[in-house]
């Protein structure tokens, strides 16, 4: 959720619209009202891959709110560029209490230019609170487009690519997490999520328990870096995989759900079961996951679990 503006911006964004404000994606913008908010993509791992552009506005930015300051130096050092402006840090634990600031400097005419430690701010990274308490105060946004782990991992993955979703990161509690992945088994657009190295092999056990063993997907790790590799196979087999441990950046890519004929009550107790004894998973959980999987009663399923066990 974004951060509430303060009585005091809420009063000085009243008399925004009434601005006439001159976007400009370039720096020839001395004459605009308000200052304006950047959100720069940085490359998602080979440096050569940030945009001339990017250089620009971190030579040139009034402000750069970044993620990680030690990261933003080693990218300037990589791009040759010295920030003139000052730097901040912008990351989970300061984006609510630093907001307001930011907000400020925009309206009293800076231009801030937000980057995080690898492609673009607020798409699961620090952004969105500032970008929508800019858009409530009447400044003007833009963005230095740059590279996407999201499209990158799409492109490669060998998987559909006309329809998809961004899911971002699973739950991290089992029970949470299965629910989440009930509510996307018979999603049809191909599926992109994020994940942590260490919770990886659990993530890709879930998604198998509740999308299929044979769901095809993709682990895409270290994309654009010296040791990159995507793995192409079924959710089971990566999991399988991923037991042994795995190190770096990850983004996940499963293949959409294909319709096909319903499953039998039989079939649904059976599953119900595989969760509570393959994955120790609590029966009105299990039962819950089955049901949200298969659009049927939760009620029904759960009575006619309990009726098979007698």
């Amino acid at each position: 959720m974004a951060a509430r503006p303060s009585r005091i911006l809420r009063r000085r964004a009243a008399f925004i619209p009434a601005c006439r404000l001159k976007i400009s994606a370039g720096r020839d913008d001395a004459d605009v009202a308000t200052g304006v908010l950047v959100l720069a993509g940085t490359p998602i791992g080979d440096p050569a891959d940030a945009s001339p552009r990017l250089a620009r506005e971190l030579a040139s930015a009034d402000v750069v709110a970044a993620e990680d300051t030690r990261r933003l130096r080693r990218l300037t050092r990589e791009l040759g560029v010295e920030p003139t402006g000052r730097v901040v840090s912008y990351y989970d634990a300061n984006e609510s209490s630093r907001t307001p600031e930011l907000v400020e400097a925009l309206l009293a005419g800076s231009r801030v230019l937000v980057v995080t430690d690898a492609g673009m701010p607020s798409v699961s990274d620090p952004g969105y609170r500032l970008v929508a308490a800019a858009v409530a105060a009447g400044v003007p946004v833009t963005a230095v487009p740059g590279p996407s782990a999201v499209l990158t991992a799409l492109a490669v993955s060998g998987l559909p690519v006309d329809r998809f979703c961004f899911e971002g990161f699973l739950p991290r509690k089992a029970g949470e997490r299965a629910r989440r992945l009930a509510e996307l088994a018979a999603e049809p657009r191909t599926m992109v999520f994020f994940e942590a190295p260490h919770r990886l092999a659990a993530a890709l056990a879930a998604m198998a328990d509740v999308l299929g063993d044979d769901r095809p997907a993709a682990v895409c790790r270290e994309l654009t870096k010296t040791y990159e590799e995507v793995r192409r196979a079924g959710l089971r087999e990566l999991a399988g995989w991923a037991a042994d441990g795995v190190r770096g950046e990850v983004t996940v890519v499963v293949a959409g759900a294909v319709g096909g004929e319903a499953a039998s009550p039989a079939d649904l107790v059976a599953e119900v079961e595989a969760l509570v004894t393959g994955r120790g998973v609590r029966l009105k959980d299990a039962t819950g996951t089955v049901a949200a999987a298969h659009g049927v009663s939760r009620r029904e399923l759960y009575d006619a679990v309990l009726a098979a066990r007698g």
